[in-house]
């Protein structure tokens, strides 16, 4: 029995991530293209015209808001800021996807991945802006935390009993948001056990800490975190800033001290985006693919899980918050870039032949020795553990979509969260991280369905902002 559910699970894996396409790269090799690939990027690229290019036209405003020039942005009285629901979506984002993504996109594509990722994170951005705004059109009060909620599961309930209406019928849960809603639980149960096993492993190799014990620690101060009521934006506060800005602060020190070497790092990256060193993973359509899926997974754009963050923002103007969650994915692009130059600037000789995390913790010993190695088990801890704090943040309004207002199963989930957490610190490998990949490619698909016959509510919203600001 076990046995037919773990086939189940890889075989929808392999639907949801396996390639569909193989097209012949100009360039040699080719581009093999999965099912979530060609839903995401051409979704990207419709939402970007139809915004007209907003990441670049309006990101001076997304800096103002991000800045504090619009009182808006942080100030709320009943729920969060729009900056405090960024900076949860930033916790989500700023991950593995970051440290260990990239590390395996540069690994396998070499330095042209980190260009397709930047392009990725540009078109991503625009699907960003429709999903948070829509989420913040359809936000509901919040009973259980105060404030509010929503997110992806209830803009589908919303336009699927608008439907309903108009032929007088009465209002039931929307089958596609119990879909989303549940493999929405499915994945974020994968990816505690994804964060545990990293935490574990990273510190056992800097510090010899059996990994029992740093799981145990691990399970015991997120529990004291997630199982309070409004304790995890409070950490959240203070930990995305003050993670974020030391990787970004420590990889600013390394460019700036290997400052020589930077016009040829970056040459490289240009040259091999389209696989003009052949030798480079095969060529063009392996360079492009991995930069593609490690961009995609790591910015999460799409996929639904930051619009669960963007409906709690107490906020006059829907667009606002769609234009912060567009700047988390450049956000998320700045870490993912700060990894691959910190790899990319190290001396060949001593980073030649290694993969994986290993690669990244050798190329910070290069600047720093042993220091650099511990470093890097650090951020990955709070990296990660941000990340686990911040997932649950996006199974409340999920589970109460779900299950009504109730603490029982508000708090039965955070308890299998955490029971995930512990398994994962001590398991190698268990089909349950698939798992996690298979609910984060069901969310994305079920999101994108719901995304295009909405984007209208979003695109008007962004014209009466744009007019708004024109007239002020």
């Amino acid at each position: 029995m076990i046995q037919n559910v773990i086939d189940l699970i890889e075989t929808v894996y392999f639907f949801l991530w396996g390639d569909w396409i193989r097209i012949p790269a100009p360039w040699g090799g080719n581009i093999e293209l999965p099912l979530l690939v060609l839903l995401l990027v051409p979704t990207g690229i419709y939402f970007t015209i139809r915004t007209r290019f907003l990441q670049i036209r309006l990101l001076p405003d997304m800096i103002s808001i991000l800045l504090g020039r619009d009182k808006e942005g942080h100030g709320a009285k009943n729920g969060l800021s729009v900056v405090q629901t960024l900076i949860v979506s930033t916790a989500t984002r700023v991950g593995m996807g970051n440290l260990a993504g990239v590390v395996a996109a540069i690994s396998l594509g070499g330095a042209g991945s980190l260009f397709w990722i930047w392009i990725t994170a540009m078109i991503g951005s625009a699907t960003a802006f429709i999903e948070a705004t829509l989420a913040q059109l359809h936000k509901t009060k919040d009973p259980l935390y105060g404030g509010y909620r929503g997110g992806p599961a209830y803009y589908m309930h919303d336009h699927f009993n608008k439907k309903r209406a108009s032929r007088g019928l009465k209002e039931i849960k929307s089958p596609l948001a119990i879909l989303f809603a549940l493999s929405g639980l499915i994945c974020w149960c994968g990816v505690s056990q994804v964060v545990s096993n990293s935490v574990t492993s990273s510190f056992y190799n800097a510090f010899n800490i059996p990994p029992l014990y740093s799981v145990i620690a691990l399970v015991i101060l997120a529990a004291v975190i997630v199982l309070r009521k409004n304790a995890t934006v409070r950490v959240l506060d203070v930990m995305v800033p003050v993670m974020a800005g030391l990787y970004i602060l420590m990889t600013l020190w390394i460019i700036i001290t290997n400052i020589g070497q930077l016009p040829s790092v970056l040459s490289r990256i240009f040259s091999e985006a389209f696989g003009l060193r052949q030798a480079v993973a095969g060529g063009f359509g392996a360079v492009m693919m991995n930069g593609v899926k490690r961009g995609l997974f790591s910015n999460e754009a799409g996929s639904g899980s930051a619009p669960c963050a963007a409906a709690a923002a107490e906020s006059r103007d829907p667009a606002r918050v769609g234009l912060m969650q567009a700047m988390g994915v450049f956000i998320d692009t700045v870490i993912c870039t700060c990894t691959a130059m910190i790899m990319l600037l190290a001396p060949a000789d001593k980073v030649a032949g290694l993969v994986g995390m290993d690669l990244l913790q050798t190329a910070m010993s290069c600047y720093f020795g042993e220091i650099g190695v511990v470093f890097i088990a650090v951020i990955l801890w709070l990296f990660s553990f941000s990340t686990f704090i911040g997932i649950l943040f996006y199974a409340r309004p999920n589970i109460a979509y779900l299950f009504g207002d109730s603490w029982i199963s508000q708090t039965a989930y955070k308890l299998l969260a955490l029971v995930m957490l512990f398994i994962g610190g001590l398991a190698a490998y268990t089909f349950v991280w698939d798992l996690g990949d298979v609910g984060v490619g069901l969310m994305t698909i079920f999101n994108l369905i719901a995304l295009i016959p909405l984007s209208g509510e979003a695109l008007k919203c962004l014209k009466e902002y744009e007019a708004g600001s024109r007239s002020h």
